[in-house]
């Protein structure tokens, strides 16, 4: 048995290449986007904020510093120690 028709095979290989690209070409191309949700925008404001805030708070600091050298800052050792297991549990959460 012979089989004819190798030129047909390449017609039809043609014929798929050229619906394939007619597919491709009918394709909508749409843009990319970018969408931010709110609580990103939210925690880039908290991030903002704390970055504008000073890491020192001159204005304790210096009502602490006046009332040492008075002699009326008077802290107990029950509140340092309430203090220190406070920032303790704080950390450990």
């Amino acid at each position: 048995m012979r089989i004819n028709g190798i030129k047909n095979i390449n017609n039809a290989y043609k014929v798929n290449a050229t619906d394939r690209i007619s597919k491709v070409s009918k394709i909508k191309k749409e843009k990319d986007s970018l969408a931010i949700s709110d609580v990103a925008k939210e925690l880039q404001i908290a991030k903002k904020a704390v970055k504008n805030t000073p890491d020192i708070r001159y204005d304790k600091v210096n009502d602490i510093k006046k009332r040492m050298q008075s002699g009326s800052y008077d802290v107990t050792a029950k509140e340092v120690a309430d203090k220190i297991i406070d920032r303790y549990f704080d950390k450990r959460r």
